[in-house]
């Protein structure tokens, strides 16, 4: 496939320290076959563990696919070179669940430490207990607190704060006595508030009808494009719970990672166009 392609191939990454092809053997291979005498490579630097936590999240997203026997070594050799990761991060970059690779590191013997580092790059304790109950505290002391408010005064993330709200506001206890699994049945995917939520997919459904009746849009090829994905987009919480339900937990990491990337490529791409509506008000564009 890739010596029939004419076009430019993507850059290789390569480990500048050793020199060695970190993602793209394939594509290096195809470039020597088709006689080519360059090809572009974006080049990082650190040490050979760091390079090979890049490679496995490279090809968990691209090219072939590996196998789920190969993506648990990944992880295991992970858990081997960086054991301050956290289960999620591990898991991120391997493309298994944070339960697998918990699972693996206590097949491994690794009682790790009291802290691990996250996938925002944070260091959080392993045990937040103590700082769950500090966090509903706060919480009860000045319920107008934010999420990330009380997050960033207690240690923990925002997500672990807000079930710790959700268990205040149930009379539950806020630190959990359960298995993760558990945890996650008691808490149902809800992308809306239950209130608001058909209300919010009636009124999103509406603009975009008058989005596709906009000649300006329907009848160009960018137009149409734009339609399909706000379209594909534009979908209520249930059918987004049905899709949920219906990814393999061993996919979980790899899809995961694709959704917060679109999701930052979104912003973006929302960001570009409050920026020109208001350049477009000042009289900074035509």
């Amino acid at each position: 496939m890739l010596l029939s392609t004419e076009w430019e191939l993507p850059p290789i990454l390569v480990h500048r320290p050793t020199m060695r092809v970190v993602d793209g053997q394939h594509r290096l291979k195809a470039a020597r076959l088709r006689g080519d005498t360059k090809i572009q490579a974006r080049f990082i630097d650190g040490t050979e563990s760091d390079a090979f936590v890049l490679a496995v999240a490279a090809n968990i997203r691209h090219g072939l696919p590996l196998s789920l026997a190969d993506r648990k070594r990944a992880a295991v050799q992970i858990i081997g070179t960086h054991p301050q990761w956290s289960d999620r991060r591990v898991a991120s970059a391997t493309g298994i669940s944070a339960g697998t690779v918990a699972d693996l590191r206590k097949r491994g013997g690794e009682n790790g430490s009291e802290a691990r580092i996250g996938r925002d790059g944070r260091i959080r304790p392993v045990d937040s207990s103590e700082r769950r109950r500090l966090a509903a505290d706060l919480i009860r002391n000045d319920p107008g607190l934010s999420l990330r408010q009380v997050a960033k005064q207690v240690g923990i993330s925002p997500e672990t704060v807000r079930d710790v709200r959700g268990r205040l506001e149930r009379g539950e206890n806020p630190t959990p006595d359960g298995s993760r699994r558990s945890r996650t049945k008691q808490h149902p995917l809800n992308l809306t508030e239950p209130d608001l939520g058909h209300a919010l997919d009636r009124e999103r459904l509406a603009v975009l009808e008058k989005l596709k009746a906009d000649p300006t849009l329907r009848l160009s090829e960018v137009g149409r494009i734009l339609l399909r994905m706000l379209t594909m987009h534009s979908i209520d919480g249930q059918e987004w719970e049905r899709i949920l339900r219906g990814v393999p937990p061993h996919l979980y990491g790899v899809v995961a990672g694709f959704a917060r990337d679109h999701a930052r490529v979104w912003a973006g791409f929302a960001d570009h166009l409050e920026n020109r509506a208001t350049d477009l008000a000042t009289g900074a564009i035509a």
